[in-house]
């Protein structure tokens, strides 16, 4: 469906007109703030691209209107009459409305605004008619005003009476529809009315077109329905192809403030109920699935799009896959990390939302803008040109399903693979994660499987990457190929795809260890790659980082214990293995207590009287699993309670040789052969 001007979608407002309400003012105090918030208003300037006329004319009023109250303020009066004081408190709530409408204007998505231009005229207008209808009813004779303050207030009401329009908007505005029903008939935009539209919308280089795309990326939040979204996506098409084509793709913004953001946010204790239990990251966008845990959206979503039906944490198969936002999660999040000082920022915010169908107008932008990225990317012989243009597709490819198809279709994969061997840090950076974020979509991964030369590259870049940031996101693009079992086997079966996520687990940084250790969770899930992972020293490996990255580490051992590696857990760390998993049990997050309890479950039931009497002997271990069994979450308790079970039957000399994992409803005892079997 087109995007049509009678259909255009309405702007929320901030707040909306019945936000406001009459101010608990004594009727001195009124008058003054009445006078600093009509200054407030006269001080600001007059748009200057749209709205021009009606901006500079609501302004012009209430700097009239602040002398009229400077008046008042000179010469007070004791007090006010019953409808003076209604006037008044009226004359505040409209001088509000008009200072929030002057402001959202100023700051929202100029083509936007544009868009807007009838319902927001509208709104200017309506304020002005409210105005008009204060001053006529103005306690002109009971404030003993003066003649020239009474000459100013009958020159107010005149021009109230006058409609401020400008005709240049709506020529451009229906310049823009025309162009936006000429892209969704594959037409492209022709440049030098391209550049007209974007120059009277004052958008003259790449940071302004960048800025405007971020603005119109938060309408779209603001919209209630999937078709308005996708309206809203349409410009963003149009102005990310304009961006492109009008002053090339954008020099990548400097690299050292988002380091910086991650590293302080590393560095911070982070509650372990914001962290999402499949990437350990804080949550942007927390969602609940149908068996009632909370992830974040984006981790979620690629675990479902690689085929999953299964939820992460529990194992149980989801009802539907529906994702409902946990808003009030969400909230706390936002409320933590602003009394932190650190930005709070949904990763999904330059995302369509999820089951938004893009409109044919809004496709055909994306397709138009890929081909002329890769296009110019075949052509391009400069690493600094090829750079801002893989910047772009790196960008672009992490908007949204539509965009990586998009992107893969056009022939883009075999081009970035030469950049993957780049001299140039950036430059491999973009690459690799513009590989990373293409690979989200289930399609994809065939491609970058079967496509010459990526999938070598992606593990060259993991093995000897330029930076941590490119080893790291090659590190993500092999957890996410490990989405798909085939995939995970072959990858699985690779000692320099083990050895270098290995490598990358002990050495690097904060966020690229967790990458690295994602990647080994999901390989550990093939029972050959783990028998890799024990060779390459996965269980070192985990003892090395079990202090810094407990949550990871411990999720990894537990899955290496099930798979078959007890031996080597047993032998790891001088034998300390049961003691670090003991003190992660005693002091470690919700999840980590529960990744360790199941561990050591594990390990008393697979390695048998040793392993029981080595648990038992730690002083203090049953009032630990006491405390597990009291706070930890539902699977910590069950694996706690049997545990402590283990614990009382050793105590009472009731295990023999070995404790099995043969699942049972009872507690059955066979003393002949010193065997029990014990609840799952």
């Amino acid at each position: 469906m087109a995007v049509t001007q009678e259909d255009f979608p309405a702007r929320k407002r901030r707040p909306s007109a019945g936000a406001f309400v009459s101010p608990n003012f004594s009727d001195q105090k009124l008058v003054q703030s009445l006078f600093l918030l009509s200054q407030e208003i006269s001080t600001r300037k007059p748009m200057r691209n749209l709205l021009k006329r009606c901006s500079a004319s609501i302004i012009r009023k209430s700097r009239l209107i602040s002398i009229v109250l400077e008046e008042l303020v000179r010469n007070p009066v004791n007090t006010f009459s019953p409808s003076a004081s209604l006037c008044f408190e009226e004359l505040y709530i409209v001088l509000q409305r008009i200072k929030i409408l002057l402001e959202d204007c100023c700051t929202c998505s100029r083509i936007w605004l544009l868009m807007q231009i009838p319902s927001i005229s509208n709104s200017f207008h309506q304020l002005v008619v409210e105005l008009s209808t204060l001053l006529d009813i103005f306690p002109t004779k009971e404030l003993n005003l003066n003649q020239d303050v009474e000459e100013l207030l009958n020159l107010i009401k005149k021009q109230c009476s006058e409609k401020a329009s400008d005709t240049s908007d709506e020529n451009l505005r229906t310049e823009v529809f025309k162009m936006l029903e000429n892209i969704k008939r594959e037409i492209v935009p022709d440049h030098p009315k391209l550049s007209e539209i974007f120059e009277k919308l004052n958008l003259y280089d790449s940071t302004s077109f960048t800025n405007e795309i971020e603005n119109l990326e938060d309408e779209v939040q603001n919209q209630k329905d999937d078709k308005s979204k996708a309206d809203v996506i349409a410009l963003i098409g149009l102005v990310r192809y304009a961006k492109c084509v009008l002053y090339g793709a954008s020099t990548p913004r400097a690299a050292a403030a988002t380091t910086s953001r991650q590293k302080s946010i590393s560095d911070m204790n982070i509650p372990a109920d914001f962290r999402c239990p499949i990437s350990l990251d804080m949550m942007q966008d927390p969602v609940v699935v149908s068996t009632g845990q909370t992830y974040d959206r984006s981790s979620i979503s690629l675990w479902i799009e690689s085929g999953h039906l299964t939820c992460p944490k529990t194992g149980q198969t989801l009802a539907h896959t529906q994702l409902i936002p946990n808003l009030a999660l969400k909230n706390l999040i936002a409320m933590w990390c602003r009394d932190q000082r650190i930005p709070f920022e949904s990763t999904e915010v330059n995302a369509k939302p999820n089951n938004v169908v893009l409109n044919k107008t809004a496709l055909e932008a994306i397709k138009m803008t890929v081909s002329f990225l890769v296009n110019k990317l075949t052509a391009s012989q400069a690493s600094d040109a090829a750079n801002r243009i893989v910047h772009e597709l790196r960008v672009l490819a992490k908007t949204d399903s539509d965009s990586r198809i998009c992107i893969a279709e056009a022939g883009a994969l075999p081009l970035l693979v030469k950049f993957l061997s780049s001299e140039y840090p950036d430059l491999q950076v973009n690459a690799v994660t513009t590989i990373l974020n293409l690979s989200i979509l289930e399609a994809n991964k065939t491609r970058i499987m079967e496509t010459d030369g990526v999938l070598n590259g992606v593990i060259e870049v993991l093995r000897s990457g330029a930076t941590w940031e490119a080893k790291g996101n090659a590190a993500a693009t092999i957890f996410s190929m490990t989405g798909v079992h085939s995939y995970r086997k072959r990858l699985g079966r690779k000692t320099r795809v083990v050895k270098a996520l290995l490598d990358l687990a002990r050495m690097g940084p904060t966020n690229s260890k967790r990458d690295a250790m994602m990647a080994i969770l999901n390989l550990a899930g093939d029972r050959e790659a783990v028998g890799k992972l024990i060779e390459g020293g996965v269980v070192d490996m985990v003892g090395e980082v079990i202090d810094s990255l407990t949550e990871e580490a411990v999720a990894v051992l537990e899955v290496v214990v099930k798979r078959g590696g007890l031996v080597a857990v047993a032998a790891a760390c001088n034998g300390n293995m049961v003691k670090k998993l003991t003190t992660v049990l005693r002091d470690g997050s919700d999840g980590a207590r529960e990744s360790a309890a199941a561990t050591l479950v594990n390990m008393c039931r697979k390695g048998g009287l040793e392993m029981v009497a080595e648990l038992a002997a730690i002083t203090g271990i049953e009032r630990v699993v006491w405390e597990v069994m009291g706070m930890g979450t539902g699977r910590a308790r069950r694996k706690a309670a049997t545990l402590l079970r283990i614990l009382r039957r050793w105590a009472a000399g009731l295990i023999g040789e070995h404790v099995n994992n043969q699942h049972s409803s009872t507690t059955t005892v066979n003393m002949s052969s010193t065997r029990i079997v014990l609840p799952a």
